[in-house]
């Protein structure tokens, strides 16, 4: 998940207002062709922005943060973890890849392999290691960033290149579209006025030396990083940019749009005109989303750019589409405040109305297309919230509140847009006082984990889009952060196993479990396994490419950091009680039907000085594996500081590499 700044606040309130605006002449909706009238309404001019800005900054405005960043046709092929290849002597046979949401859809992560290499982003530089085979681990080259004005994020690695995406720094200076005397001014001061400006950077790399790997081109775009994708040669980014609505609103000049940089167009900087700018009519607020796309087999096609006025939330990729979510708040006006208040006469307030209104791009070797939008009731989880599959569009939502015991109480939904983004078929008033806590699609099914006390795992049957129904449920202990398909008929839950006192839960040690869904109207916990006591806690259950799972090789693996209760605190038995620090590294289980799970090895990279300075806590150390994966029968745990590689087969330790200088 990705926070958004403290303070920024979403006016989202708008909505309620831009019918009155528009009637009486505030607004004024820009001269557009008939093709342009099937996209969103477009900001047109600087003081079109100034008006918009200037009416959302008039609201009282409220964020409702939501977890932040594709599903599957079939659980197996859901996120693969093994690449097989026609291998030699020379070459694997298999190796692990990221664990992506969608078949065919790339996501970026700090560490990836390609059989012979690992490659690992770090805050300062990208490392190149030779991983295969193992007697020639080491480190082949780095590509380092000593100046800090790039901090490498993620990568993408295929046969040919390494794209490595970050957040760069550039010093304030006009765009060479800035022509204007007023505008140059405008973007030079202002009050208040930063020196820097926030691109994110994708830099591609050819990797045919890979001592040497040379920069061939560069895309960037103005903003925070939000989330990316990578089909084949296609790559998309997205980004949030801030706007600073002071200086739009107090200076006399114009202030030019965001920015953005393709290398393979010349090394300038160019503005985002306004008429290009769009807004999403239910998020106006002081930011800009950045959506572009590159092929990156063709250096001759331009970078594809879309920009609108309102910030992205969550990102979900199908092959075809890009899908943006963002959080829609109904608005209603509160009575009048009287003559003795300070306070306007008119205030925008929210209502207990929540939506999610969905954005739809088609994409296309590169280049994106606004393609539609959809909304509906409720606010997602995450990106595993939402799915693609047949023509269809699956978004499962909670709207109220827990806390709350009348009608505005929590309940969870699931709903199926069709082609049009229109409410297709819906199943609403899932598990009433409880929240939606992992969901994962799986073809004709869906399901989903709700918790409160009790973690309730609910089937779902999605075989009639019309009209999607409960197959089953089952009622246990804990909830589950994250769900991965095992096969048709089983899933695997990891989170935290959870004990409840006087109708509070509180959460202990992690949990993971096998399901059993094969009688769909009885699902059953067929195995479970719990790691440590209260504060025990893994990067798995907020990011699932920290995990690896080979089904053909029995084979879970993951980070965890593990706190456990010692013998007094056993005695005690206080479930509030938080245990103390007693591990931190890489559990890899062997995992079937017969026997469940079964602890094969434990890895770490901490010695024994450093568990004797960590006491009862821990922190994030260089030392803290962060990614586990696999190339032939070797497993390879990766941290800042080393590569450890230990045999899979008899778990004997075959090599160590230090990676700091």
């Amino acid at each position: 998940m990705r926070k958004r700044r403290a303070g920024l606040l979403s006016a989202a309130f708008f909505l309620a207002l831009t019918p009155f605006l528009y009637a009486n002449g505030v607004l004024k909706e820009p001269t557009a062709s008939a093709a342009d009238k099937a996209e969103l309404p477009a900001v047109g001019s600087y003081e079109n922005l100034k008006k918009l800005l200037q009416a959302s900054n008039s609201s009282i405005m409220y964020k409702y943060n939501t977890l932040a960043l594709e599903n599957v046709p079939s659980p197996v092929a859901a996120a693969p973890a093994m690449a097989g290849e026609s291998g030699s002597a020379d070459s694997p046979a298999s190796y692990s890849t990221t664990n992506t949401q969608v078949q065919g859809v790339d996501e970026a992560d700090i560490v990836k392999t390609d059989g012979n290499y690992l490659y690992q982003a770090t805050n300062a530089e990208v490392r190149i290691v030779k991983a295969f085979p193992v007697n020639e681990l080491k480190v082949e080259s780095r590509i380092t960033y000593e100046n800090g004005l790039f901090q490498p994020l993620e990568m993408y690695v295929d046969e040919e290149r390494l794209v490595v995406i970050g957040q760069a720094t550039q010093a304030a200076s006009a765009p060479a579209s800035a022509t204007s005397t007023s505008s140059v001014q405008a973007y030079k001061i202002g009050i208040p006025w930063y020196p820097e400006k926030q691109t994110v950077k994708a830099l591609i790399y050819d990797l045919a030396d890979k001592k040497h790997p040379q920069l061939t081109r560069q895309v960037e775009v103005e903003g925070q990083y939000l989330s990316s994708r990578k089909i084949g040669p296609s790559l998309y980014m997205t980004a949030n940019n801030y706007v600073n609505t002071y200086r739009i609103l107090q200076e006399q000049g114009e202030i030019p749009g965001p920015i953005y940089r393709d290398s393979t167009q010349g090394d300038g900087y160019k503005t985002i005109p306004y008429s290009d700018i769009r807004y999403f009519p239910e998020r106006i607020q002081p930011d800009y989303l950045m959506v572009a796309g590159v092929n990156l087999d063709d250096p001759k096609q331009k970078m594809s750019i879309n920009t609108y006025l309102g910030a992205g939330e969550n990102i979900y990729a199908s092959k075809e589409n890009l899908y943006v979510a963002v959080t829609e708040y109904k608005a209603a006006p509160l009575p009048a405040q009287s003559k003795e208040s300070f306070a306007p006469e008119i205030m925008i307030a929210p209502t207990n109305e929540i939506n999610t209104t969905v954005y739809r791009f088609a994409m296309d070797q590169g280049t994106l297309t606004y393609a539609g939008k959809g909304s509906v009731p409720g606010r997602i989880l995450n990106q595993f919230s939402l799915d693609e599959h047949d023509g269809y569009l699956r978004v499962a939502t909670t709207n109220g509140e827990m806390w709350r015991t009348d009608e505005y109480t929590s309940k969870n939904n699931l709903y199926v847009l069709d082609n049009n983004l229109s409410i297709y078929g819906k199943l609403e008033g899932i598990a009433p006082g409880e929240r939606i806590y992992s969901v994962r699609f799986m073809g004709n099914r869906a399901y989903m984990v709700t918790f409160k006390n009790v973690d309730p795992l609910f089937v779902l049957d999605l075989t009639k889009p019309k009209a999607p129904t409960v197959l089953g449920a089952l009622k246990i202990p804990g909830y589950s952060d994250y769900l991965h398909p095992y096969d048709e008929n089983h899933i695997i839950g990891f989170g935290k196993e959870a004990e409840s006192d006087k109708d509070m839960a509180y959460y202990q040690g992690m949990k993971v479990a096998l399901f059993d869904v094969s009688d769909v109207s009885h699902p059953k916990e067929k195995f479970k396994t719990v790691i440590g006591d209260r504060g025990t806690d893994s990067e798995l259950l907020y990011n699932h490419k920290a995990l690896l799972f080979s089904k053909d090789q029995d084979l879970l693996a993951f980070p965890v950091t593990v706190y456990e209760w010692t013998a007094e605190q056993k005695s005690a038995n206080n479930i509030r009680d938080y245990g103390r620090f007693t591990f931190q590294g890489a559990y890899v289980y062997h995992l079937d039907l017969q026997s469940g799970f079964t602890l094969a090895n434990k890895i770490t990279h901490l010695d024994e000085q450093d568990m004797k300075k960590a006491g009862d806590g821990w922190y994030q150390s260089e030392k803290n594996i962060s990614r586990i994966l696999t190339i032939d029968d070797t497993i390879y745990t990766v941290s800042d500081s080393y590569v450890k590689a230990h045999q899979l087969s008899t778990k004997r330790q075959v090599g160590t590499l230090p990676l700091t200088k």
